[in-house]
């Protein structure tokens, strides 16, 4: 067991050494291409097209080593110009990781906070809220969505009230995997919402039917989240080599062609990936730079992911 502890203090400092993170320093180091970003249509605040996500990759309880990891992959994400990090008390100890990373970071100005109220009882919303914000340590969110409807009509008032009294900036609605479509859409029509959030990626693209379209009506800024299918299409396309066109639209990777499929889409304002590995943070954040593929190039990465999976 002494090994196996001397062996886990080791990889710590080299964590927080930055020895993780020093590969990437001449990517870094490299002069940037313009970020592309999109309106928030309540405001006309500009934000990244590439956020980060926290599902079940930031959820790693009080472990030293993965925590510095989670605070290296924050890092990065900030380095290549990104703003949007959204979490959920539903996500463990994600919030608290959060706030960990955030804290060692000294809390960088241009962060955008995104979390979702999730409990049963309106009445609990209020506390829950609190506890969210003291463990992400920020004077006050920027965003807070109702996740999956929980409790909605009650968590809704709660959030106009305090984006009402300056607690809080923007207001949103959540759903995941397609979840209640003909409830979220109704809640659209008749809220005043400034974010939807919802699941979308290469294959998964019911919402284009009705819920985008009723996005860009209502003039409702769109996160994405499982762009990825919780790593499931970049495995599967892992070790396929990226066709000939990939290089058009300054792509290196799968993840940033699938990224970049899912913001060329305008109706949508930020994707958020998830990912416990620095490096492929600031890979993510490579696909909110360069050109988009247009629709006949959106239709060809279709097809060729389709093909390849």
């Amino acid at each position: 067991m002494q090994g196996v502890y001397e062996e886990r203090r080791s990889l710590l400092r080299a964590v927080l050494a930055g020895g993780a993170y020093a590969a990437m320093g001449p990517v870094l180091a490299a002069t940037p291409v313009p970020l592309l970003t999109r309106p928030i249509p309540s405001s006309g605040e500009l934000l990244p097209v590439v956020g980060l996500g926290s599902w079940i990759t930031f959820n790693v309880g009080d472990d030293p080593v993965a925590r510095a990891r989670c605070t290296e992959v924050v890092r990065a994400f900030f380095q290549g110009g990104g703003r949007l990090i959204d979490s959920s008390p539903m996500y463990g100890s994600a919030q608290a990781v959060i706030g960990h990373a955030l804290a060692q970071l000294k809390i960088p100005k241009t962060l955008f906070s995104a979390d979702k109220v999730w409990t049963g009882a309106g009445a609990r919303g209020p506390a829950q809220i609190e506890a969210s914000r003291t463990l992400w340590g920020v004077p006050r969110f920027d965003l807070l969505q109702v996740h999956n409807l929980l409790a909605w009509e009650e968590h809704l008032r709660t959030l106009q009230q305090m984006k009402a009294a300056g607690r809080l900036r923007y207001v949103g609605i959540t759903t995941s995997e397609g979840r209640r479509h003909g409830e979220f859409m109704k809640i659209m029509e008749t809220q005043p919402l400034d974010f939807v959030q919802i699941s979308y990626n290469v294959l998964d693209r019911e919402v284009e039917n009705r819920i985008l379209p009723l996005a860009r009506e209502r003039k409702i800024a769109v996160i994405v989240n499982r762009p990825f299918r919780q790593g499931d299409l970049t495995e599967a396309l892992a070790g396929k080599p990226l066709p000939g066109w990939a290089a058009e639209i300054g792509c290196t990777s799968w993840a940033q062609v699938l990224l970049k499929f899912i913001v060329s889409e305008p109706a949508i304002t930020c994707a958020i990936p998830a990912t416990s590995n620095p490096a492929h943070a600031l890979e993510n954040m490579g696909a909110a730079r360069g050109p988009l593929p247009d629709a006949a190039l959106r239709r060809r990465i279709l097809a060729d992911v389709k093909r390849l999976t």
